[in-house]
């Protein structure tokens, strides 16, 4: 099915990457002129975590092979620490994604938090100063499941936002081309709470940066005042986009339970939710199985109308996230490899079925994969 057109006021994919080419033509030395793409309009590729299906999830590793492999834009989840610097990490807990619990100096740090709605029992990046986590090496999250990643054990730091701009730069002087940023605000609520609000120390550091000043910028959240603050503070600049995060049914976002508030995702996601989203966010981010939900079984059924939904509200619609391994793919596109194997031909095949959907662009473990299936 094609997307009916969006209204003026949001920016197409093209309309999207032209604007943020022409501020770079405007703004940067001549070696940035042209470095954004403006050929024919395809699906954006999101490096979810980087290249996590490939390497350890946000590593300089992680996005330098997202990059390599094409990805329009990679993704560091952000963080605070408790002195108040913001780090690439999936959530709060570090006990998944680090080696602090083979670290006995850290032993006493172990706490039971409540994070958006769910006790957490581990390491938490706001109980250490940079300086400590900087101590920290990185490990692979799903070891049994991604074991040739464990290699990489060990081998790298926590990066901070800072550092994954200035990294990002640097790629993209080195490759001719521009890379994008999608940063998520993870647990926007909790780090408030905590008195380490997320949002301004982000603003500071983006805005700062002159990449980011010119470069495509996506910033994301599952919850829904931190995006109307961040519209609120940089208007409609022609490289940055806002992008609202959905789940589905009766959850709610974290900030909207803790105000006492009903809105729920299920609802978000009725035309007139959708229209309430537009009024301060560019892009509807709903799970894969939102946009095709699996049967009973565990075969693709009949796409939803979410795409088209979105697109009349006027949003762009982005979908999160494609894993090239058996046990994530719909029961359409496994092999007989066993369920932890990886299956490229299959993740291809499935990505190439929702891409049919009209959607805009998608998170994918492993961007090379994605970037075939954009074709």
């Amino acid at each position: 099915m094609r997307a009916p057109v969006l209204p003026q006021r949001h920016l197409s994919r093209r309309r999207f990457v032209q604007a943020a080419a022409g501020t770079l033509a405007l703004a940067a030395a001549p070696a940035f002129a042209g470095m954004l793409a403006t050929g024919p309009t395809r699906p954006l590729v999101y490096g979810h975590r980087g290249a996590s299906a490939l390497r350890p999830e946000h590593t300089l590793a992680s996005y330098a092979k997202a990059i390599a492999d094409g990805a329009d834009y990679v993704e560091p989840d952000l963080v605070a620490t408790r002195d108040g610097v913001l780090v690439a990490r999936h959530e709060s807990n570090l006990i998944e994604t680090t080696d602090v619990a083979r670290r006995s100096e850290f032993a006493s740090r172990r706490r039971k938090k409540m994070v958006d709605g769910t006790w957490h029992d581990g390491w938490h990046v706001d109980d250490f100063t940079l300086v400590e986590l900087k101590t920290l090496r990185a490990i692979e999250r799903l070891p049994t499941i991604r074991s040739g990643n464990t290699v990489y054990d060990g081998q790298f730091q926590i990066p901070t936002w800072e550092e994954i701009i200035e990294f990002v730069a640097a790629q993209s002087a080195a490759t001719g081309r521009v890379i994008g940023l999608v940063p998520e605000l993870k647990s926007s609520t909790y780090f408030s709470d905590a008195g380490l609000a997320l949002e301004d120390r982000f603003l500071s550091t983006m805005l700062a940066h002159e990449y980011t000043r010119r470069a495509p910028v996506e910033i994301q959240s599952f919850e829904t005042a931190n995006l109307k603050y961040l519209r609120s503070k940089l208007g409609k600049r022609g490289n940055v986009r806002l992008m609202q995060l959905v789940l589905g049914g009766e959850l709610r976002p974290v900030d909207v339970a803790k105000a006492g508030g009903t809105l729920t995702f299920g609802q978000m996601l009725q035309p007139p939710g959708l229209r309430d989203i537009a009024a301060y966010a560019d892009v509807l981010a709903p799970p894969t199985r939102g946009v095709i939900p699996l049967g009973s079984d565990q075969r693709l059924a009949s796409p939803t109308s979410v795409v088209d939904d979105a697109h009349a509200a006027g949003l762009l619609l982005h979908t999160w996230t494609f894993r090239p391994e058996n046990r994530f793919l719909a029961a359409d596109f496994r092999d007989g490899n066993g369920e932890n194997a990886r299956n490229e031909a299959g993740s291809v095949a499935e990505m190439r079925r929702y891409i049919a959907t009209g959607l805009d662009g998608f998170f994918s473990d492993d961007p090379g994969l994605g970037r075939l299936a954009t074709g």
